[in-house]
């Protein structure tokens, strides 16, 4: 499923303008520290704004980016993600820059970056951060992919789901890590991943668990592990009291 999505975005983006999109990503003003606003006692959420996915279907009929986001925000967030990958996810950038609007937290772009372009794309829209996928990325395009964010005055969220790719994620330079608890190839969720693999990223500044996150004990498993936030999708988007959830999960403590 991974090659397949990688592969329509390769055929998605083909004729993205990087030079142009770059010129005009200069008058953009700095964005909002995305690394800062993790690293702060406690655990944080990065809440996410999700239309669809692959495995899961339809998830929440009639979302609506902004209003979604606010609860997120009024519930305690420290940032928030929203899918904008448009073929599986149906998410789109007119939703990252509908939540970049109604919030004041930092805003995370996550989709299937492959290129220099989406970087400035991403900061066009209002990103103030992006997701590098390292099983979708050769180390050459990672390392590349890392530096042209920094340019951008972007953070770099970069996805693991090996003891590999997070050895490959520091030697490219990442800050901040996030540990896929999701298996993208069979997709069953195991927060064992996040569990084994706290060791190998011990040593990066900020740490994110994500994916199997739904109620307070799997967030208080994640802390417990070292991790200094959780990104939680699919258990937002479906409950009746988003702010009230995002709460819970902030309480915990390790």
């Amino acid at each position: 499923m991974l090659d397949e999505i990688i592969a329509a975005t390769r055929a998605r983006i083909g004729e993205l303008d990087g030079a142009a999109l770059q010129a005009a990503a200069g008058a953009v003003p700095p964005g909002r520290s995305l690394e800062a606003a993790l690293a702060v006692p406690g655990l944080s959420v990065i809440a996410e704004v999700k239309r669809r996915s692959p495995s899961r279907g339809e998830l929440a009929a009639g979302l609506d980016p902004a209003g979604q986001a606010g609860a997120y925000a009024a519930g305690g967030a420290a940032a928030i993600s929203v899918l904008t990958e448009p073929e599986f996810f149906s998410g789109s950038l007119e939703d990252l820059e509908a939540v970049r609007e109604s919030v004041e937290i930092p805003v995370l772009r996550k989709d299937f970056i492959v290129n220099d372009a989406q970087v400035w794309e991403s900061k066009l829209a209002g990103a103030d951060a992006l997701l590098l996928i390292v099983a979708a990325l050769e180390d050459s395009e990672l390392a590349r992919l890392i530096a042209v964010a920094e340019q951008a005055g972007l953070d770099a969220l970069v996805e693991v789901h090996t003891a590999r790719q997070a050895e490959r994620a520091i030697a490219a330079g990442a800050r901040i890590v996030g540990v896929n608890n999701r298996d993208l190839t069979s997709f069953s969720v195991d927060l064992e991943t996040a569990e084994s693999l706290a060791g190998a990223v011990a040593a990066v500044p900020v740490r994110v668990a994500e994916s199997g996150i739904v109620a307070a004990e799997d967030a208080r498993r994640m802390a417990e592990a070292g991790f200094h936030a959780v990104l939680v999708g699919e258990a937002l988007v479906r409950s009746a009291d988003p702010a009230g959830l995002v709460a819970e999960l902030r309480s915990v403590s390790p």
